[in-house]
């Protein structure tokens, strides 16, 4: 008999660190272009799994003395490998007992036109302009938020920082999903309080380049209001990949000499408009190089290092 203590044995079975159900209709009021139900209309749920990243992924960049592995293992190896096999196992089983599984991996390097963001992990990110196949649906991909939906699967909550906070393991988790007609009945969302909000703060004073807010960002989910500081993508993506003297050891001294905002950069005080960005992270790139298209994380993501102090020291 298919059950959700049998799903989560299963998934628990093959590494799967967090698992929870979500009521598929808390997606109401979002756009079309982010509501997973477009993508599957029969899907009664979503099923959201976490996988922890290992905070020793980041010590080597703690110390300033080795940065490979945590782009490597905490950030590329999970999404290219560990979580879609899991996503698949999981997914199996779900067909298997007469269902539908609908696997929804993160796609970090794809953007739908209209988004002036970026993903400060990955360049280039690929603006996709499509048109809808028939005027009731949206243009295709459909691309969802992966925090609101492990909002919405009770896995934790949205820190005022901008990034996802779990009970278990702080910021340092990456999350994939499943839709499905399953008739599994919806957790509860999460009741807990981890973030201190605007009586902490840490995450942000701790960015280098002053990347996150002061400007907020609101959405409602269901019967709540979540409030976070918004981020600077772009300003966010180049400090990630290290323009920033004062974090980055593989700048050379003569780094950008006849760039007129230069020092302003530097410090976090200016952002280029978009096509001048990518521009320097590729000449960032060029000094340390990603690996298969993920930028080196050279901030070694302070704000998440912070919080996690916050949550568990």
């Amino acid at each position: 008999m298919f059950t959700k203590e049998k799903l989560k044995e299963v998934a628990k079975n093959v590494g799967v660190d967090l698992i929870g159900v979500g009521d598929i209709n808390l997606f109401d009021g979002f756009p079309p272009e982010k509501d997973p139900r477009y993508i599957f209309p029969d899907a009664r749920v979503i099923i959201g799994l976490g996988f922890r990243i290992l905070k020793g992924s980041f010590r080597g960049v703690i110390e300033k003395t080795h940065y490979y592995q945590l782009m490597t293992m905490g950030v590329g190896f999970l999404e290219e490998v560990y979580i879609p096999v899991a996503l698949h196992k999981i997914a199996r089983f779900i067909e298997d007992n007469g269902y539908e599984a609908v696997v929804q991996r993160s796609i970090p390097d794809r953007r739908t036109y209209t988004d002036k963001g970026t993903n400060p992990e990955r360049t280039p990110i690929y603006k996709i302009k499509a048109r809808p196949m028939s005027p009731e649906k949206p243009a295709p991909d459909v691309i969802f938020d992966f925090k609101v939906a492990a909002y919405i699967c009770g896995l934790g909550e949205i820190g005022y920082g901008g990034f996802f906070l779990t009970p278990q393991f702080g910021p340092l988790q990456r999350f994939g999903f499943i839709l499905t007609d399953t008739p599994l009945s919806p957790d509860p969302l999460f009741e807990g309080k981890l973030c201190k909000g605007k009586d902490c703060m840490e995450c942000i004073k701790a960015c280098p380049c002053n990347a996150i807010g002061p400007e907020e960002k609101t959405i409602k989910i269901g019967n709540n209001t979540i409030t976070y500081a918004k981020l600077d993508e772009w300003r966010c993506a180049l400090c990630y990949s290290g323009a920033c003297k004062e974090i980055n050891p593989f700048l050379p001294p003569d780094f950008l000499k006849n760039y007129p905002n230069r020092e302003k950069l530097f410090k976090g005080e200016y952002t280029p408009p978009e096509d001048e960005s990518l521009h320097i992270i590729n000449q960032l790139g060029n000094q340390y190089p990603g690996q298969d298209g993920y930028n080196p994380c050279i901030c070694g993501r302070r704000c998440w290092l912070a919080c996690l102090k916050v949550l568990f020291d």
